[in-house]
């Protein structure tokens, strides 16, 4: 079963596409998107997807796996609503159709990736940033943005509770796991020195750790580890004694505080997209999960290569009135958002 075909996945996605703002401005542009396959850029290509018939909103997807994206996106692909362009967005990109709106979301977003390809993490958000900022000037965008992480925040000094927008923690740069928030540190620089030279109108979402139906498997995050274990009845693994303390957001969520950015955001703004309600600590998330599930929760060291890619972060909320200010609110608190997601997944596999 696809993706789609399930009616609480398209009930998630109705939520989303239902939300009154102001679509209008969307209405016969085009839209160029990053990581066209991956949990956000997916679940917000299928909400405009489900308005096209008030839009006429035409997206042009980047991203490297034609199957794949044949495979998510299927009939779609008509050229009309949705064109897939395979391509690296390390690579300078060369495009004639008027483009309105870009949506910078392509990135490695879990550990095993940071330690496998710390080369492709940095040069991603750096030089693919880049490229696509590049674009947006060429074509005179209306507006760009580029998603971030509650990584940039660094590690929590013990000073505060919650990371407003102006939060600085400590990154060591002198390591490989450093790569990520180093990048996407460097990639938030970038963007506002091309709205100093080049005028670009960039708004910039900062995303807690995000799961949700439109996960990849090969996902290894800690939640969406708990989430495939679940799904194969297996008992919940923690790596650690869970006693790490996260912001989380359900994607249909993180894309909708990234519509609320790209319609109602202010040009050189970063927006923490979270709800302090969805807080919770790693432990107790992964005894929801064996709750959920009727499973146990068991410990068990990680590999070389787990630990190369985890984040030493033990405290990483976010303060989300900002956001809250533009009139997003979460629509799917954690505990229904996992038990959804259990539920869509579980029909698909």
């Amino acid at each position: 079963m696809r993706l789609y075909d399930s009616q609480l996945y398209r009930k998630e996605v109705r939520t989303i596409a239902d939300l009154p703002i102001e679509w209008d401005k969307l209405e016969n542009r085009t839209i160029m998107l990053s990581g066209a396959t991956g949990m956000i850029g997916s679940f917000f290509i299928d909400v405009i997807l489900s308005k096209w018939d008030d839009l006429h909103c035409n997206i042009i997807a980047l991203g490297r796996d034609e199957k794949k994206a044949k495979d998510r996106f299927g009939e779609y692909l008509d050229g009309n609503r949705l064109q897939f362009v395979v391509h690296d967005v390390c690579c300078p990109i060369s495009y004639s159709v008027k483009i309105d709106y870009i949506l910078h979301l392509a990135s490695n977003t879990h550990p095993l990736a940071y330690s496998q390809y710390p080369i492709e993490t940095i040069t991603t958000n750096i030089i693919g940033t880049y490229n696509l900022l590049k674009t947006a000037s060429k074509m005179n965008c209306r507006r760009t943005i580029f998603a971030s992480t509650v990584e940039i925040y660094g590690a929590n000094r013990g000073d505060v509770e919650l990371f407003d927008e102006h939060y600085c923690g400590y990154i060591d740069c002198n390591t490989m796991r450093a790569g990520y928030p180093e990048s996407k540190r460097a990639g938030e620089a970038l963007c506002q020195a091309f709205i100093q030279q080049e005028g670009l109108d960039i708004v910039i979402p900062r995303l807690p750790r995000t799961y949700g139906p439109t996960m990849q498997m090969t996902d290894s995050k800690a939640s969406s580890q708990f989430l495939k274990k679940a799904l194969l009845g297996e008992d919940i693994v923690l790596k650690s004694k869970g006693d790490q303390f996260f912001s989380y957001c359900h994607v249909a969520d993180a894309v909708a505080g990234m519509l609320f950015c790209l319609l109602r955001g202010k040009c050189g703004e970063a927006y923490n997209i979270a709800d302090e309600k969805s807080d919770i600590r790693l432990r107790d998330l992964a005894q929801m999960l064996a709750d959920y599930a009727g499973l146990k929760v068991v410990f068990e060291l990680p590999s070389e290569g787990e630990r190369a890619g985890y984040s030493g972060a033990t405290k990483a909320r976010l303060d989300s009135s900002k956001i809250k200010q533009l009139g997003w609110e979460e629509k799917f608190p954690l505990p229904i958002g996992i038990r959804e997601t259990l539920q869509i997944l579980k029909k698909m596999s």
